[in-house]
C-alpha cells in the first residue's frame, strides 16, 4: 500500500529513505469491504483517506432521503470529511466504499508534519488542492450551464475509467440526473456508434 502513495508522492519529488520512514509512521493502513463506511454525517472527522486500491463516494443525504454524491474517489485520489488543515471536526458527508478498497489514512498531526518536512508531499498536495479546486468549479458551472447529455459526455471523457466502475444510479446521482435520464442518454449514445 505504501508503495502506491509513495509513487503518487515521487510525481513531485523524489522521497529520501527519511521522508519514506516518515510517510510509513504517520499513514495507518485501512481496509474497507464494499458498502462499509469509512465516514458517516455527524462523526467526528480524524482523517483524511488515501486510496490505494478499490473506490470510494462522498455524498450527502437531502431531507427527503435522496443520495447527492459529491465526489467519487477511486485509485490514487484523497477523500476526507473536512479540509485536512481543519482540527478534528464533526462530517457534513458520508464516505463508503464502493468496492473492497485499500486506503492510508492520515490525521490532522500527521498531515502538518508531512507539510512541514517532506516536500513532494506539500507539493503534491497544493497541486491537488488547486486540481480540486478547478475541478469543482467546473462541476458547478456544468450543473448550471450544461445539459444533461453534456455532463454526461464530460464526464465520460474526463473519467472514462470510472464510468466503467461504478452503478449508474451513483452515476446520475453525480450528474444531478436521475437514472432513467442517464438510461436514454447511454441508449442514444450506443445509436450512434
Amino acid at each position: 500500500m505504501f508503495e502506491v502513495l509513495q509513487a503518487y508522492l515521487e510525481r513531485n519529488t523524489k522521497l529520501t529513505e527519511e521522508d519514506i520512514a516518515l510517510v510509513r509512521s504517520v499513514f495507518l493502513p485501512r481496509f474497507f469491504k464494499k458498502g462499509e463506511f469509512f465516514l458517516r454525517e455527524g462523526e467526528v472527522a480524524k482523517y483524511g483517506a488515501f486510496v490505494t486500491k478499490g473506490f470510494l463516494r462522498s455524498y450527502v443525504i437531502d431531507n427527503k432521503g435522496k443520495e447527492h454524491i459529491i465526489q467519487f474517489a477511486p485509485e490514487n485520489w484523497w477523500i476526507g470529511g473536512k479540509g485536512p488543515d481543519s482540527p478534528e471536526t464533526t462530517s457534513s458527508v458520508f464516505i463508503d466504499a464502493i468496492e473492497d478498497s485499500e486506503v492510508l489514512l492520515i490525521d490532522v498531526k500527521g498531515h502538518r508534519t508531512m507539510m512541514e518536512r517532506v516536500a513532494g508531499y506539500a507539493a503534491g498536495f497544493r497541486a491537488g488542492i488547486e486540481r480540486r479546486s478547478a475541478a469543482k468549479d467546473k462541476r458547478i458551472v456544468h450543473s448550471l450551464t450544461a445539459s444533461a447529455e453534456e455532463r454526461y459526455s464530460d464526464f465520460l471523457a474526463t473519467y472514462p475509467n470510472i464510468v466503467q466502475r461504478v452503478p449508474q444510479h451513483m452515476l446520475a446521482s453525480y450528474l444531478g440526473i436521475t437514472p432513467e435520464t442517464l438510461s436514454r442518454i447511454r441508449a442514444k449514445a450506443l445509436q450512434k456508434k
